[in-house]
């Protein structure tokens, strides 16, 4: 029988994953012994006993066998907190193609003490706001808690989505859901986008749960972070509520993991390992034997694909939750016809009447710029047509102001004179920003107190808050921004919401476009009328006819589904398919392309009849700090095939003198 061996690691931190040790396995132990085993190894020249923590087991010996110990033996209490994190790091470098150090290192928090307390932490969000008692539910709300508590009690840990329409009351659900986790004494982590972690959302929590929430955002020092997850670690809090990280909180007894916003892109990682936190949830969930509930009035396209598959159960709210609360009556312009008879201005003749209507009633408005995806292209504005790859069905990127190109598959034609569909001399890029807006606003609405959220005006400490505290108290009429205005925020007052340019995200170079588009469409129509008023969602466009802006003013999620499954299965896209993205940068071009050419054809050799190869190409912004980067897209039904291929790539060129120079990253959706 071969010899067995384990990397140890002595000391668990987040600085010393990179500091193994290698311990051969006695026979004897080896049906003890796993990934996160906490074990005990004679350790220093003495050989006194040190506890550690198996990270990798294999067959290979690092160096002289002759030289390495044996284990000592597996510690009493060996499945700890730490345990569950190593094993699941371990779980993200098999599934994420990354190094065992990388996803350690993205489980464990930096260790750096500081005397920071929870309730400072939460109280630098919520000042001085004191708890309050559970709100009653409706009837749709109470039917979905009481299927998680039924759930729960047989123990069937089957993942929850809930489908709820803007302002459905969706955390009056989680917050149920949380309460029935904690009676039974355990623990819930609850995961919001970073761009939703606001004064409102996390108040709502608070005066339910009071100081047995912790708070989990980016404007934490390292320090107060490790604080947080230490105090979680020792049950001294039992809800972490936070950003995609909050999702590494090892709690002794986790129960729940509750996403909010399931839909949103910010729970992908963009940093090796690049994993999904719906993914990683489902599998930390699934460890702990814990419950994962899921909402989105927007679920991704994967999230509802499981759910009509039964991989995950389907709940849903139809109706809103406040008393005499209906969904915005929608209504699309288009802006071509505006532009036909006269208009040149961002606002439409519709937009100006109703925003002036507002003002007379003493009503609030809000002003969305959609400007998601926001990259260089070239669109007509006689026929809303923006200029595409005739191969790729994406938008072509502008490029030095001269030639378009496919990030797809590399197609490139110089920009032309006249619009390819319609034959217009008009083309153009289309770019207003918030400032420009602002200033139109107030030049046009010469009586209206606005108020701008931006990067700009959020960038000092709490500018978020002052802004939507201002809003809130009716200091303002208008209140101007980008997506971050529509992330979540409850204003009785608006009744009235334009979405400028509603149509840029769909040129974005991304295949995902229409479903974000559509995304971003319903949240920003979901601000107006969550009062007693009704309220008018006012969408411009240029192509109101695309399925994603027709869909979207209907808040019609099931129709929009059908039309972009058929355009991903179409073109082998996920959820349809899955795909693999080999991104391989350097600063030396021909090695980037050399390489990249080699492992092209190496895959191409081994796995060609298996999968569907696209590439390389440059990527999306091919050259950043002088570093160059191409990609491979290779796309398949079987998300083992794909596994497979990423472990040929890196067993292959990993340690090479190429590779040496370059950096190659792997990327599975």
């Amino acid at each position: 029988m071969a010899e067995m061996y384990a990397s140890i690691i002595i000391d668990i931190s987040h600085e010393n994953v990179d500091r193994v040790f290698q311990y051969r396995i006695p026979e004897k132990l080896r049906e003890e012994i796993c990934i996160g085993t906490l074990v005990c190894v004679p350790f220093g020249s003495g050989n006194r006993t040190r506890k550690g923590y198996v990270v990798d087991i294999g067959e290979k010996a690092d160096y002289d066998r002759e030289k390495i110990k044996d284990i000592g033996s597996v510690a009493p209490g060996s499945l700890t907190a730490d345990t569950r994190a190593i094993q699941l790091a371990w779980w993200m470098k098999e599934r994420y193609g990354s190094t065992m150090n990388q996803a350690l290192k993205t489980v464990l928090p930096v260790k750096r003490k500081v005397k920071a307390r929870n309730r400072q932490v939460v109280q630098s969000l919520l000042g001085e706001t004191r708890p309050a008692g559970p709100v009653s539910l409706n009837e749709e709300q109470r039917v979905i808690a009481d299927q998680f508590a039924d759930a729960w009690k047989r123990r069937d840990l089957t993942p929850m989505l809930i489908h709820g329409i803007t302002g459905s009351g969706k955390t009056e659900v989680y917050m149920e859901m949380i309460q029935h986790v904690l009676d039974q004494g355990r623990q819930v982590i609850v995961l919001i986008p970073e761009i939703s972690l606001t004064y409102q959302t996390v108040m709502r929590f608070y005066r339910r749960f009071g100081d047995q929430i912790s708070v989990m955002h980016s404007r934490l020092s390292a320090g107060e972070r490790f604080d947080q997850y230490e105090r979680a670690r020792r049950g001294e809090t039992k809800v972490m509520i936070g950003a995609r990280s909050a999702l590494f909180t090892m709690f002794p007894d986790l129960g729940l993991i509750v996403m909010d916003e399931e839909h949103e892109s910010a729970y992908k990682s963009e940093t090796t390992p690049r994993y999904h936190a719906r993914e990683v949830a489902e599998q930390l969930a699934r460890m702990s034997g814990a419950m994962f509930v899921m909402g989105s009035a927007t679920p991704s396209l994967e999230a509802y694909t499981k759910a009509r598959a039964g991989i995950y159960r389907l709940a849903v709210l139809k109706h809103r939750a406040g008393a005499g609360a209906s969904l915005a009556t929608a209504e699309v312009v288009d802006l071509r016809r505006e532009l036909a008879e006269g208009n040149k201005s961002i606002f439409s003749r519709r937009l100006s009447e109703l925003i002036r209507d507002r003002l007379d009633k003493g009503e609030q408005t809000m002003l969305f710029m959609n400007r998601r995806g926001y990259a260089s292209f070239v669109s007509c504005r006689s026929c809303g047509e923006a200029v595409k790859c005739p191969h790729c069905d994406v938008s072509l990127t502008l490029h030095n102001r001269s030639r378009l190109v496919c990030h797809y598959c590399g197609y490139t034609v110089p920009v032309p004179a006249k619009c390819p569909s319609c034959g217009s001399p008009y083309l153009a890029g289309f770019g207003t920003g918030t400032q420009k807006l602002e200033a139109l606003a107030g030049a046009m609405f010469p009586d209206a107190r606005i108020l701008r959220m931006d990067l700009d005006t959020t960038s000092k400490k709490g500018g978020h808050e002052e802004i939507l505290s201002s809003f809130a108290k009716g200091e303002a009429d208008i209140l101007i921004g980008t997506q971050m205005i529509v992330k979540g925020h409850d204003f009785p007052g608006v009744t009235l919401v334009g979405i400028l340019a509603a149509d840029l995200s769909l040129y974005a170079p991304d295949y995902r476009s229409a479903e974000r588009t559509f995304q971003l469409l319903v949240q920003a129509a979901g601000r107006a009328g969550r009062g007693k008023r009704q309220g008018i969602a006012l969408i411009q466009t240029y192509v109101p006819e695309h399925y994603s802006i027709q869909a979207a003013a209907a808040q019609d999620y099931e129709t929009f589904y059908r039309q972009e499954m058929a355009y991903r299965r179409l073109l082998s896209y996920p959820p349809a398919s899955h795909m693999l993205s080999i991104q391989i940068a350097g600063k030396d071009e021909a090695l980037v392309s050399h390489m990249t050419d080699q492992v092209a054809a190496a895959a191409g050799r081994s796995f060609g009849r298996e999968i569907q190869l696209i590439g390389p190409v440059p990527a999306p912004v091919y050259k950043v700090n002088d570093i160059y980067r191409k990609i491979l897209y290779m796309k398949q039904e079987n998300y083992d095939i794909l596994i497979k291929i990423q472990k040929y790539v890196q067993t292959r060129w990993d340690g090479t003198d190429s590779c040496k120079k370059l950096t190659i990253q792997y990327d599975f959706s």
